[in-house]
């Protein structure tokens, strides 16, 4: 990849008129002292999760963490109690839960009758918030679209109000948007009114970052990664005062790197983390081997905890997520399965050897002051104020992850171009990996036809989650079909006006949080209105939204063939779309 230009602040920061930092941190100050009761807090009687978190590391003990979150507040309120009483009847206990909010609750209260939804919990009340964490004495951490959304200021005041003193998420600053919400400047206010918000309360807050829903997810440098949480920690701690925690996992898939990531964190965190997230990206829909990869990071996870105690919760993630979303007595069984694991794993840690994963921390952390350096000196040489942390998270923002890392990563650029990781980020490696098995498993006839194929295919995704996008996009470069990159959470009119533009074949969507079928309604009709209606269209992910007329329903359900109907071609993976592909081109190739 080609080094991308040198930055200038006029390009980046176009704007001359951009809030004032000190009277955004004012507004916030003025909202005073506002963490209220919740069970977790005097169950314990501790004043905040920080406290309890090193407590718990000061006596050794590995705390856990679960997700909760169905779409009715009734349902969460029920498996809010019933999963921590059936895990206490068993003798363990639960510490935490991670409340999966819905993305539409980004959006300002005011605004959500008219905007669209996805699948998860909405909370449209400060009371709703409040009878969350009254259910059940485990600590509630409101962890998804809170900060870094343009309603960051006002749910944060009434997660703080509900007795949460762990908010998040700030790593989808970076990455996300909501579908049609492009005021990034507002997000960017209510996000440090936010921080500021929490840094002012009289007990330490965990302002929570996910480094897998941030930059650190497309960053194919590890180094780069721990970078980032330094670039994290300069704003939120130097800058705005307040208590930084990370989360990560999702994506960290092999041992010894994900040991070594946990180790150069815990060095350089000058606060509990969160929780380390499940490596879910190895689950799949063959479920004794999801217990192998359970196991696999759990145990990674447990031995982790046992060398750094850094307050991170592990989270067992229950084998059924890559099907559905899982149930209470799934979620109750997994955790019974972690803690056993905790106990029997306890024998066996004299038998650990770290010695190469300390050494992989050490080369990581080295990396990550380098890229923290290279980064602020750039920003600063393109005239960003770098004392200033609203320049500075829009900035980030608006550049985006591989040009960062391509314009300020610590590996060394070779004579085409392409920055060499330090340490290579397992996701992307894994990606490239499964794109090789799955071209693979291609018959050769097909893979033949298909790369001499002159068609062009749009890829793009309905919302933040990338993964997807990207493994498509690497099959169809080992295919060598050409493909025009439409971006990621695009909106469907933004869409409509690339494909306008150019010479596009075939339509091919990643989507995930529930969006697909009025993502499609807008897409089609506007292909109609243009002519354009012949282009076919293939859509895969997650196909499944709540019905808004079944009441009482809570699970999301699946609507392929409500896609169906609207013209496109549901797949439920993308060899099926390449072969789909296949027929049809050689179809239309032997019709003429």
């Amino acid at each position: 990849m080609p080094t991308p230009p040198s930055l200038k602040r006029d390009i980046i920061l176009p704007e001359t008129n951009l809030p004032v930092v000190d009277e955004l941190v004012q507004q916030a100050r003025e909202t005073g002292f506002i963490v209220g009761p919740c069970a977790f807090l005097s169950h314990y009687r501790v004043d905040s999760e920080y406290r309890y978190k090193q407590n718990q590391s000061d006596n050794r003990r590995i705390m856990l963490h679960a997700q909760i979150g169905y779409r009715s507040l009734k349902q969460s309120i029920y498996a809010y109690q019933e999963i921590h009483n059936r895990i206490q009847d068993h003798g363990y206990r639960l510490d935490r839960y991670g409340i999966c909010l819905d993305w539409s609750m980004g959006f300002p209260f005011d605004q959500r009758e008219k905007r669209p939804t996805g699948t998860g919990l909405i909370l449209d009340h400060p009371d709703q918030f409040a009878r969350l964490t009254e259910s059940a004495p485990v600590a509630p951490h409101f962890g998804d679209f809170i900060m870094g959304m343009p309603a960051a200021f006002e749910s944060t005041r009434h997660a703080l109000g509900a007795g949460a003193t762990s908010i998040g998420n700030l790593g989808q600053y970076f990455t996300f948007r909501l579908p049609d919400y492009d005021d990034d400047v507002l997000i960017t206010a209510e996000t440090i009114k936010a921080i500021t918000l929490c840094a002012n309360q009289p007990q330490p807050v965990l302002i929570h970052s996910n480094l897998d829903d941030g930059f650190a997810a497309l960053f194919s440098d590890m180094s780069c990664a721990l970078g980032a949480v330094m670039v994290e920690q300069y704003i939120v701690e130097d800058l705005l005062g307040g208590c930084l925690s990370h989360c990560y996992g999702h994506t960290y898939s092999d041992p010894l790197n994900r040991l070594a990531f946990m180790l150069a964190l815990a060095k350089i965190s000058n606060h509990p983390g969160t929780m380390v997230y499940g490596n879910t990206t190895r689950y799949t829909e063959e479920l004794a081997g999801n217990y192998a990869s359970l196991a696999t990071y759990l145990g990674v996870d447990i031995q982790a905890q046992r060398s750094t105690w850094s307050g991170h919760a592990i989270n067992p993630v229950p084998v059924t997520e890559a099907l559905r979303i899982p149930t209470i007595e799934e979620v109750v069984e997994v955790h019974l399965f972690a803690n056993r694991l905790i106990e029997s794993s306890a024998a066996m840690e004299l038998l650990q050897q770290h010695d190469s994963a300390r050494e992989a921390a050490d080369n990581i952390i080295e990396g990550a002051n380098v890229f923290k350096s290279n980064l602020l000196k750039g920003f600063e040489k393109a005239g960003i104020d770098i004392h200033n942390p609203f320049e500075i998270l829009l900035a980030l923002r608006r550049v985006g992850a591989r040009d960062i890392e391509q314009l300020y990563g610590p590996g060394d650029i070779d004579e085409a171009g392409v920055r060499h990781p330090v340490v290579e980020s397992t996701t992307l490696r894994d990606l490239r990996n499964q794109a090789h098995r799955i071209v693979g498993s291609i018959e050769t006839v097909v893979r033949e036809r298909v790369a001499n194929l002159d068609i062009s295919i749009c890829t793009v995704t309905t919302d933040v989650h990338e993964y997807g996008k990207i493994l498509m996009e690497k099959i169809l470069d080992e295919l060598g079909l050409s493909f025009v990159d439409a971006g990621v959470s695009t909106d469907a009119d933004d869409l409509l006006e690339i494909i306008s533009k150019s010479n596009i074949d075939v339509i091919a969507i990643s989507t995930y949080n529930g969006i697909a079928l009025s993502y499609l309604e807008t897409l089609t009709e506007g292909l109609k209105q243009r002519d354009l209606d012949h282009i076919p269209i293939y859509i895969g992910g997650k196909l499944n939204q709540v019905s808004a007329s079944e009441t009482g329903k809570d699970l999301p359900v699946d609507i392929s063939d409500k896609l169906n109907a609207l013209g496109s071609i549901p797949c439920g993976s993308i060899q099926e779309m390449i072969l789909n592909i296949d027929h049809r081109f050689l179809t239309e190739n032997n019709h003429h």
